[in-house]
């Protein structure tokens, strides 16, 4: 998931969705936006991840409320299944580009445009659209298998 813009609904109806799924990891490629969003996700029954957005002003609130579930910042890797995976909010279309050539990583997750795009490259490159739906009108999120790496975009 991406740019939930504290969107409480949208959020809301997402964690529900995981939930519901039996999801073993949520990641959300930033811009989550205020501090007090953090109850809300702290609310699903599995791991989450998230970095930081380019609207995540508050920074060290965001830290400090999201402290329990994990550290905050804007870059992230890490394996699931051995599949390497890179997260970032996107922000650089060069530095997205680098992840996804650098044949580092089989997956690099990123959010800002706010824009669906899933496309196979050196990596698999997921921008899930955006959880709050306010430029598309379009609340999307995307299941992942990181053992085939198949996956489904979920309309909210």
């Amino acid at each position: 998931m991406a740019d939930s813009h504290d969107n409480l609904d949208a959020i809301r109806m997402a964690v529900d969705f995981f939930n519901k799924s039996n999801v073993s990891l949520v990641i959300h490629a930033g811009d989550l936006v205020s501090p007090f969003t953090a109850k809300e996700f702290k609310e699903l029954n599995c791991e989450f991840k998230a970095v930081f957005g380019n609207n995540d002003g508050e920074k060290e609130g965001l830290r400090k409320n999201f402290k329990d579930l994990f550290y905050l910042d804007s870059f992230i890797e890490f394996e699931v299944q051995k599949k390497k995976f890179a997260v970032n909010h996107g922000t650089k279309e060069a530095i997205v580009d680098a992840l996804v050539k650098s044949r580092k990583y089989d997956v690099v997750i990123r959010g800002h445009t706010h824009k669906l795009e899933i496309k196979k490259d050196e990596a698999l490159l997921i921008n899930p659209g955006e959880t709050c739906g306010y430029l598309s009108g379009q609340k999307t999120v995307v299941l992942l298998d990181p053992n085939d790496l198949s996956y489904k975009t979920v309309f909210l």
